[in-house]
């Protein structure tokens, strides 16, 4: 152990011949206790601050910040220094600017799901704020009864990087199988292979025709306040699926679209492309594990419009070669059947539409028109903003469900009345606290 007085003194000297350092490199440099302005350094990180954690960095914990403050001052850009991916600001109008998203690199990392969790049971208690807690609660109880749980994602929840918290539930045997449009199966890739590419558009509700012209002129397809790049990500991920569908074509075989992106993932032909942590694309987490998935409608996604291109100019011969909804209703009754032999299925959704109302029907499919029997989900969830209005599907309450043959009385129904892009990671963090 060193001394209090002895260490006072080390760490002193060390700080002195840094300060000394720094005056030979930069020039004077005046001290707070000086009179005017504090002049600092052009440096990241200040380097006495480097030499103390130097001089502790054999101690166990001063060894971590000394690893820090290296890594720190290696990421940060020194002042004046060129910006290696500068944002991409356009010119006029003034109010159409898009600004390039976060990078890989400045995306700060949360993992501290139990903090959440705690957060949530402390204030989440009346309203929809205590939905959100039971609903995540019910999906615990589930797994916890070794049931399964089934998610079905509408909306464009790739595009808002939900696989930031999605994939971790994939990776850790939270969900089980997933049904998604076609839109959010290639969005997730379009962002992994394209991030830095992205826009930010802020003032996205006062767009005017013209101004929504300037950003198709620029190649920049917009959702909502995000624009994807029609070169850097759409073409990018066409010229290489179209190489896996022509071998697939010439073979005479027939796949599940993800299926051909699964296999693209997996090749390790886009490694080298990668704009975000690997880690955070939901759908190379579902591939890694062979996640059951399934993509009705298909047909109403830039793929699904690519791949017919490719046929009609003669790049591919059949359009077969990519399986169409009626294949993965087939499919999805194997699966329910297989899985519900000895435990049940919970079903948690998101958003409305296609995505959900095809899987969900599942269950009546197997009981009334097949005559066999089958057990009801078990459990149901779903996220949505839509009001309960004539017609409405995505508004339509749970026990509406109950009249389809969908759900019973007993079984628990939760519905959140919020923006998915919020709740969601919500209630993934909660699951993944339990």
């Amino acid at each position: 152990m060193i001394a209090a007085d002895d260490r006072k003194g080390s760490l002193w000297k060390c700080a002195q011949k840094s300060r000394g350092r720094r005056a030979a490199e930069h020039g004077s440099v005046s001290f707070p206790h000086a009179r005017g302005p504090r002049q600092r350094p052009h440096s990241s990180t200040p380097s006495h601050a480097l030499a103390i954690s130097r001089h502790l960095a054999k101690r166990p914990f001063f060894g971590f910040v000394h690893g820090a403050l290296l890594d720190l001052q290696a990421r940060r850009p020194q002042v004046g220094a060129p910006s290696e991916n500068p944002p991409r600001i356009y010119g006029r109008p003034p109010s159409v600017r898009p600004e390039t998203l976060f990078r890989m690199r400045d995306r700060p990392r949360m993992t501290d799901h139990a903090t959440i969790k705690k957060f949530m049971l402390r204030n989440y208690r009346h309203f929809n704020a205590r939905s959100v807690v039971s609903a995540s609660q019910g999906w615990v109880d589930q797994l916890e009864a070794d049931n399964a749980m089934f998610l079905s994602l509408a909306g464009a929840m790739s595009t808002a990087e939900l696989g930031i918290s999605l994939a971790e539930m994939i990776r850790r045997g939270k969900v089980h199988a997933i049904s998604c449009t076609g839109a959010n199966l290639e969005e997730d890739v379009f962002n992994l292979v394209a991030h830095d590419s992205y826009h930010h558009v802020p003032n996205w509700r006062a767009l005017s025709a013209a101004e929504e012209m300037e950003l198709a002129n620029q190649g920049l397809n917009r959702v909502t306040d995000t624009c994807i790049p029609e070169e850097e990500a759409m073409r990018k991920i066409e010229r290489q699926v179209l190489d896996f569908w022509q071998q697939a074509d010439r073979a005479g075989e027939s796949a599940f679209p993800h299926q051909f992106l699964y296999r693209l993932l997996l090749s390790g032909r886009l490694d080298d492309e990668y704009q975000i942590d690997p880690a955070d694309s939901w759908l190379l987490a579902a591939a890694q594990r062979d996640l059951p998935l399934f993509v009705p409608g298909w047909e109403d996604s830039t793929l699904g419009n690519m791949f017919v291109a490719s046929v009609r100019r003669g790049d591919l011969k059949h359009m077969g070669t990519v399986k169409s909804g009626l294949h993965y209703m087939d499919h999805l009754i194997d699966w329910y059947t297989s899985q519900t032999a000895d435990r049940e299925v919970g079903f948690f959704q998101i958003g409305g539409g296609i995505a959900g109302d095809f899987s969900i029907c599942v269950v009546p499919l197997l009981q009334q028109d097949l005559k066999r029997p089958t057990p009801l989900w078990s459990y149901f969830c779903q996220i949505s903003d839509s009001t309960t209005s004539y017609g409405s599907y995505s508004g339509a309450v749970p026990n509406e469900k109950i009249t389809w043959g969908k759900l019973d009385v007993e079984g628990p129904k939760f519905i959140i009345e919020s923006d998915a892009t919020i709740v969601a990671p919500l209630v993934f963090s909660y699951v993944l606290a339990s």
